[in-house]
């Protein structure tokens, strides 16, 4: 695995998840709002160290940036398995998508934000699952091209 390689996938997983949640949030009726969850969070993190948050218009590109961020370095991992990087990828995305639904109440967190219908927790996880099959055909073709 070179890290290059891991790191740029895991941004073009990290960048198609992204896409994916904007999108949909102006298309799809009750659709994943991540983007408010994300807000929550840093919001309640930032508050339990006695600082105060970013302004409400700061708030969302702040969370964005981290949430690019987080997701890139997580699906990086698509490169760190001698699996097929497809298959790492499918199972990385799964499982964040199933963590998106299934998180938020046991961490204090308003849970319709990825899960007010059934269809907005199957949109969350394919959006998840999305970004990490994206990741892995990435991986795939650097992995061939020896980058």
């Amino acid at each position: 695995m070179k890290a290059s390689s891991s790191l740029i996938s895991g941004f073009s997983g990290a960048l198609a998840l992204t896409i994916l949640h904007q999108v949909f949030k102006k298309t799809v009726k009750d659709p994943p709002r991540m983007d408010k969850l994300g807000e929550q969070a840093l919001q309640k993190i930032i508050k339990s160290t006695g600082h105060s948050a970013p302004a409400k218009e700061e708030l969302f590109g702040v969370t964005m940036a981290g949430d690019l961020a987080g997701n890139a370095m997580y699906y990086s991992m698509v490169g760190a398995l001698p699996v097929n990087p497809l298959i790492t990828g499918a199972s990385l995305g799964l499982a964040a998508g199933l963590g998106a639904v299934l998180m938020p109440r046991p961490l204090g967190l308003d849970e319709s934000y990825s899960n007010k219908t059934t269809g907005t927790s199957l949109l969350t996880v394919a959006i998840y699952l999305t970004g990490g099959i994206v990741a892995g055909l990435v991986q795939a073709q650097l992995k061939k091209k020896d980058f």
